[in-house]
């Protein structure tokens, strides 16, 4: 199969179900499988991919773009995970473009972004962890590697009318073989469609023709550390010593608070298979937290997700009353709630849930009376996010705080003083979508609209002293489900993990 260029009308054909319509001037070049040329280069030292005849005829060894190697899926490697045009599990080449074009024309003129790519994090000693991406920078690019710089840079006046640049380490077949491939700088132009490629180990020489004229630097990253210069504050003033550095993360927060469609597919694919997980963990019964921890973990990988979006907690008894309690070693007992805040995650989507239910399946009254409180205050909170609605997440806190306050003053507690504060002491939603508490510094008093994702996550954590009705003291009760914004409904990305008592009890039925 020879390696070609996937033409742009054909590209929005294969995408309908994914993107938003674009105009016309965002009609860009865009490309997700790789072009000969470049990526020929790619081939190992030895193997002769061109020759010439005595009649100067060129000839060409083709070789298959799913025998090459890169540093992470494409769908030539792995159809099964990514269809045509998709550069990332359920994101297009042509949305990933959108969301550069939509940063760059909100920017003032001449002004540029730099990206920095996370760095690879070791555990110990040699041992690493598994790398993740940052957040920004693979919201904007799709690249998943390691030491990588991306700049973009704002050219005109029009939506699309910016600069892709994209440094990242070239192919080193001795270095890949004892630490894996990765896709180089031909990859970098072909697949990831970056404008202009180069070494990430020579920037400090292209850096300054690609910022020439620019007056704004636009990026998060850390410039000095302990009033010194960092590397990468050396880099950008030595490159533009005249422009000012300005933070980035106001002006993406406000994309990346809105969810694509195709983000929300994703993200409600993660809910799906994690609830299913979730709800196939109270069908059975557990002797201790860390053999279902390790069953969730299982579900979600057999499932096509990527795996745990972040370290649960599963916590039996009065260790629920810990917010972040993540040990997951103890034992589990048949008298008492265990309480399970886990989520998977795909395409780095993730998804956030919380459960709790009584270990031997069955409540007893005072588990029943205080799990149904804080399950009719959460419901009448999800109700409410919508854009009809015309809330905040903290206006949803408020009604929160005042449900819980109701169905808690007719189990019989004093609700006076900081009773309030105590028995919930934190806030009852956040964002979601690449990171668990996603769009850091994203306020909580904005208005909520359609495409933005949060949780509702009311508790109710009663400690064990005489200021509580004994019946109730030492449990611990959230219900949490990720949800999604509509105009006048919302929906639940979770809706698989069942809530109600009925239907839990029912399970071991």
């Amino acid at each position: 199969m020879k390696l070609r260029q996937l033409p742009l009308r054909q590209l929005e054909r294969q995408l309908q179900r994914h993107s938003k319509p674009f105009p016309p001037q965002l009609a860009r070049s865009i490309f997700t499988t790789p072009s000969s040329p470049r990526l020929l280069k790619q081939l190992p030292d030895g193997i002769d991919v061109r020759c010439s005849s005595r009649s100067a005829r060129t000839y060409s060894t083709i070789i298959p773009a799913s025998d090459l190697l890169f540093g992470q899926p494409v769908h030539e490697t792995h159809p099964h995970l990514l269809v045509p045009g998709e550069l990332t599990p359920g994101i297009t080449a042509q949305e990933y473009h959108e969301r550069r074009a939509a940063l760059c024309h909100s920017l003032p003129a001449n002004s540029a972004v730099l990206l920095p790519s996370a760095n690879l994090q070791y555990r110990s000693g040699a041992v690493f962890f598994p790398f993740r991406q940052e957040s920004n920078f693979l919201y904007l690019t799709g690249f998943s590697e390691s030491d990588s710089l991306a700049v973009l840079r704002r050219t005109g006046d029009e939506l699309g009318d910016y600069t892709f640049h994209l440094y990242c380490r070239p192919k080193d077949p001795k270095a890949e073989q004892w630490n894996g491939p990765w896709s180089g700088v031909d990859a970098a132009r072909d697949v990831w469609n970056a404008d202009e490629a180069g070494d990430i180990g020579r920037v400090e020489s292209s850096l300054t023709d690609a910022l020439n004229g620019v007056k704004s630097i636009f990026t998060d990253a850390e410039l000095t550390k302990d009033g010194t210069p960092t590397k990468f504050g050396n880099l950008v003033r030595s490159a533009v010593p005249n422009a000012t550095t300005v933070p980035l993360k106001s002006w993406i927060n406000v994309l990346r608070a809105v969810k694509s469609p195709a983000e929300i597919a994703n993200m409600r694919h993660a809910g799906r298979e994690s609830g299913r997980a979730l709800t196939e963990a109270m069908r059975r019964s557990w002797k201790s937290e860390k053999e279902l921890a390790a069953f969730l973990e299982y579900q979600y990988q057999m499932s096509g997700l990527d795996g745990q979006a972040y370290i649960p907690v599963v916590a039996g008894g009065r260790k629920a009353l810990l917010i972040h309690y993540v040990l997951n070693n103890g034992m589990l007992n048949d008298s008492e709630f265990v309480l399970v805040d886990a989520g998977g995650e795909y395409g780095t989507y993730i998804t956030d849930i919380t459960r709790t239910w009584p270990v031997s399946g069955k409540f007893s009254q005072p588990q029943k009376d205080l799990y149904n409180a804080v399950l009719r205050a959460q419901r009448s909170s999800i109700s409410l996010c919508r854009a009809s609605a015309n809330v905040t997440l903290d206006k949803l806190h408020q009604i929160t705080e005042n449900a819980l306050r109701d169905q808690l003053q007719q189990l019989g507690f004093d609700m006076g003083g900081d009773a309030m504060g105590v028995l919930f002491p934190h806030h009852v939603g956040h964002y979601v979508g690449l990171d668990v508490h996603d769009v850091p510094g994203y306020p909580r008093n904005v208005v909520l609209k359609d495409g933005h994702c949060v949780t509702i996550e009311p508790g109710i954590y009663v400690p064990d002293d005489e200021r509580w009705p004994k019946a109730f003291r030492g449990l611990g009760i959230r219900i949490e489900d990720s949800v999604c914004v509509g105009d006048d409904n919302p929906l639940i990305l979770t809706t698989e993990a069942v809530k109600e008592v009925d239907n839990i009890e029912a399970l071991r039925n």
